[in-house]
């Protein structure tokens, strides 16, 4: 099944626990204006080059008392990636970088939740870049769950997480001596509540998918020199 297939019914289709745990899980959607991915990465030594990715979209079953039945499927636009600078942003969406125009969406889908405390956890599943898919794990931090103050004064729970990768493992290694391999991510996310698992809808849970697909081969010399309008001052920045 596709994630936007699952994205489009109940989350229920993606948990994996048995429905009696999972009854007093809450559903949410995420709220695309409130949630945001920023990540930074090494510009030539100099300093951590940093972008931003706004609009995404996806569901949570979550309940602050268990945070081991919480369920996520997120898809992130990298097509809505702003570096703060047209050229920039035009070149790390290039097809030798993130190639927005093949890959308009990375994925998340987790797998399991690891607790810490009542406030902190440890969110592992499969993150999917550029149709390579990886196991992450994101230290994550519940910030609140209530009303929001400002109308509709729908109920919202409040998220930051922060996680590392290398770009190398999603099969991203144009620009070696230019681009950094290690990438930080920042999440903050909103999600707003909109239902409650029952045992009939968590009966309908598929086998979980593959944990991690091959990158694919390094693209040619030539395609890595071309990089699509660059700032005048690099080839290729972040």
């Amino acid at each position: 099944m596709s994630l936007r297939a699952l994205l489009s019914v109940p989350f229920a289709a993606l948990l994996l626990a048995p429905a009696v745990t999972l009854a007093a899980a809450d559903g949410y959607s995420l709220d695309p204006v409130h949630t945001r991915v920023l990540f930074a990465v090494s510009h030539a030594g100099f300093s951590q080059a940093m972008g931003t990715v706004s609009g995404s979209s996806g569901r949570l079953w979550f309940d602050p008392a268990d945070w081991a039945v919480a369920k996520l499927a997120v898809r992130v636009p990298l097509a809505h990636l702003d570096m703060g600078d047209a050229k920039w942003t035009k070149a790390v969406g290039a097809r030798n970088l993130l190639d927005v125009g093949a890959f308009p969406d990375a994925t998340f889908v987790s797998t399991r939740i690891e607790p810490k405390d009542a406030q902190h956890a440890r969110a592992c599943g499969n993150l999917t870049i550029r149709d390579v898919a990886r196991e992450a794990c994101f230290d994550v931090t519940f910030n609140q769950l209530k009303h929001h103050p400002l109308p509709p004064f729908r109920r919202t729970a409040g998220f930051s997480a922060t996680t590392t990768l290398s770009r190398k493992d999603f099969g991203i290694v144009a620009w070696p001596g230019v681009i950094g391999d290690e990438v930080t991510l920042r999440i903050e996310a909103e999600a707003l509540h909109d239902g409650r698992v029952t045992a009939d809808t968590a009966a309908q849970l598929p086998p979980a998918g593959p944990a991690s697909t091959p990158p694919p081969e390094a693209p040619a010399p030539s395609d890595q020199a071309a990089p699509a309008t660059p700032p005048s001052d690099l080839p290729n920045p972040p």
